[in-house]
């Protein structure tokens, strides 16, 4: 006899559909930062269903009703909707890393006229890395308050 659904081995197809589900709870505002991290990490160690199961069991999630086929693998997943939250975070990661290019130009610069002149020169880059570096740390916090606190 064949072994029970949630014994059998699950895909890798699986598992990214589980991660998707977890990312989608994110953006919503279900999972803070570091729980989706380590529930994406534990579900790409899942090796049943069961696993699977365990690590999205207290999200809502929208169940097939029974009977239906699930769609093939090969067809096209839906675009992935959109939330506010997630654009929010899309664009701070954006600024985050911008702002770190361009602060580590400065501070290379800065670095290569003080081996050229001779002797440390002023640290012109605290204007460049300061005042925005302030100004994106208040978004970030700005944004993170509206994470619901985590669970431990």
């Amino acid at each position: 006899m064949g072994a029970e659904r949630f014994e059998m081995r699950a895909s890798d197809a699986d598992r990214d559909r589980v991660a998707e589900i977890l990312r989608d709870a994110h953006g919503e505002g279900r999972l803070g930062q570091d729980e989706l991290l380590a529930r994406v990490e534990s579900t790409y160690a899942a090796k049943t269903y069961q696993d699977l199961d365990r690590v999205i069991a207290d999200l809502p999630v929208r169940r097939q009703p029974a009977g239906l086929i699930p769609r093939p693998l090969s067809a096209p997943r839906p675009a992935p909707r959109r939330t506010g939250r997630r654009i929010a975070r899309g664009l701070l990661t954006g600024a985050w890393w911008f702002y770190g290019i361009c602060v580590g130009i400065n501070l290379m610069v800065w670095l290569l006229v003080s081996i050229g002149g001779g002797g440390p020169e002023y640290f012109w880059p605290i204007w460049v890395a300061g005042p925005w570096g302030v100004l994106l740390g208040g978004l970030e916090m700005a944004y993170r308050s509206g994470e619901a606190p985590a669970q431990r």
